[in-house]
């Protein structure tokens, strides 16, 4: 087969023509998968979704850690004209079932490290979808592996785009699938986040990519899949460690990585021969998203790594993209970048439109269209009169059209008639060398509504006692109106976060609404 024959981002051309070089491998593993490999087992898995009765526009939820199998499931089910939705291991076993009854699958495939998340459920699914097990089966449940294995490893006769279909985190609320249509077209063209990734971020043949969290979240799933797509390959991190990704970087000679914010703040309290240890000489692209950054870990990493470093503002919805480099946001301070996808509206409560430099909710004009599965209450509220889209986040735009987010509107505290956005009270006390984590809530107050609590997460070897809370609260009264400073601080010694840094502060809240509920 002529490979310039196939879809310009189709896999199978790098098997074709370099089949030996590697795809990816999981870091903590000694086997490398090899484009050649890659292709034979995506077509092994293809055919045997089609033995299976899977059509195009069928469901499959994949459970699953960061191991070898989960990208040749994705890109088989991506040739196949399926819908392939990740779910996340840290969801509870309901969230899973609901995902799974939600998404009507046709098929879940399961870990063999994972099945005690599913065995609860194993006769209640059966009727419905069958599951199989990715490695070794158990009696009730198949080995899709050991099926696979035996299948042809040419490409199926019929084969057409798929597309991922990932639900949110749950912050708030159940899970919503982030749906778009199934694009029209062979397995391996060109598309809109294909072209958006690699135009920003430079992905391509030659890249060394660092996947730093686990594959079944948008952003590290689709970036790993669009930097094999476009010839480079990737090197996946089982679970990130700080220390252990910078060795990495040296010993895989990694060109591009992505991170999260709370990724740069462990990174930075790593000791000061640790971080200099290692060459990150090789690393020409460091993105990172998924929250805001507060600006003295964003200064104190370039500091450390130079002007490598780009963020990117979107949701699992890509209905907006913004993005900017170190010079552009040394320029904006604070900023998330201009737009890339679609037109920057903010707007009142009301679906309004602001002026220039005004707060208020996020809009995108233009952007990626999308719905939420079987939802379309939540998909309307998505949506203002004017048919422009949000994901709820509050942020403003200056003269240039940066944008720069101020909190998610759910998460808001109005203390007296004043808005008090936690995230400016969270980055503070991160600059704190006391504080390792940090998570401001509104808890309810007679007088005035809400009161602001922060809670706090220390590093090792400070003591958590009341001479330290007032010590906090006062390092955020010098720098801080008073009324955006806590009023009472609380320490725990971790925090519910999504394997990817997303703190889960829906869960905090709603511990000490319920206590003080209860009380």
């Amino acid at each position: 087969m002529n490979p310039h024959s196939l879809p310009p981002f189709h896999p199978r051309r790098y098997a074709i023509e370099r089949p030996d070089d590697v795809a990816y491998r999981i870091s903590a593993s000694a086997e490398a998968v090899t484009f050649g490999q890659l292709e034979a087992r995506a077509n092994q898995a293809a055919h045997t979704f089609r033995q299976l009765g899977l059509k195009r526009g069928d469901h499959i939820v994949i459970l699953m850690e960061n191991r070898r199998e989960f990208l040749e499931i994705c890109f088989a089910a991506d040739r196949t004209g399926l819908y392939y939705t990740t779910a996340s291991t840290h969801l509870t076993d309901d969230e899973i079932h609901y995902i799974i009854q939600d998404c009507r699958a046709s098929l879940v495939l399961v870990s063999d490290a994972l099945i005690a998340r599913i065995s609860g459920y194993a006769d209640l699914l059966a009727t419905c979808c069958p599951i199989m097990v990715i490695g070794r089966g158990e009696d009730r449940l198949p080995s899709f592996t050991e099926i696979a294995s035996a299948a042809k490893a040419t490409p199926i006769p019929d084969e057409s785009q798929g597309l991922d279909m990932l639900y949110s985190s749950g912050t708030t609320g159940r899970p919503k699938g982030v749906k778009w249509a199934l694009p029209d077209q062979p397995a391996g063209s060109s598309s809109m986040l294909i072209e958006l990734l690699s135009g920003l971020f430079g992905y391509g043949v030659g890249t060394r990519y660092l996947c730093t969290a686990p594959l079944y979240h948008a952003a590290p799933l689709r970036h790993t899949m669009v930097t094999i797509r476009t010839g480079g390959s990737a090197v996946i991190m089982p679970k990130f460690d700080a220390e252990a990704a910078l060795a990495l970087i040296e010993a895989e000679g990694i060109t591009h990585s992505q991170w999260v914010p709370t990724m740069f703040v462990r990174l930075l309290k790593l000791s000061e021969e640790a971080r200099r240890r290692y060459s990150l000489n090789s690393m020409t692209m460091a993105v990172h998203a998924a929250a805001p950054c507060p600006v003295d870990v964003k200064h104190r990493m370039i500091e450390w790594w130079g002007p490598i470093i780009h963020e990117y503002y979107a949701g699992t919805e890509n209905n907006g993209f913004t993005a900017l480099t170190t010079e552009e946001w040394l320029g904006h301070i604070g900023s998330v970048g201009k737009a890339k996808l679609g037109v920057i509206h903010i707007c009142d409560e009301n679906g309004a439109e602001l002026p220039i430099g005004a707060e208020g909710e996020v809009f995108f004009e233009n952007g990626h269209q999308f719905e939420y599965h079987n939802d379309p209450e939540k998909t309307c509220a998505s949506r203002n009169a004017q048919g422009w889209t949000t994901l709820g986040d509050i942020g403003r735009i200056d003269d240039d059209g940066y944008l720069y987010l101020t909190d998610r509107k759910s998460f808001v505290i109005i203390s007296g008639g004043v808005n008090i956005y936690p995230q400016e009270i969270e980055n503070l006390l991160l600059q704190h060398e006391a504080v390792l984590d940090a998570a401001v809530i509104g808890i309810p107050n007679e007088e005035f509504g809400e009161e602001v609590k922060a809670v706090v997460q220390l590093v090792d070897g400070r003591e958590a006692n009341e001479e330290l809370s007032s010590e906090l609260i006062a390092f955020c009264r010098k720098r801080l109106s008073a009324v955006k400073c806590p009023r009472t601080l609380d320490f725990r010694t971790n925090f519910p976060r999504s394997p990817t840094g997303k703190l889960l502060k829906r869960q905090i809240r709603d511990e000490y609404r319920s206590a003080q509920v209860a009380t």
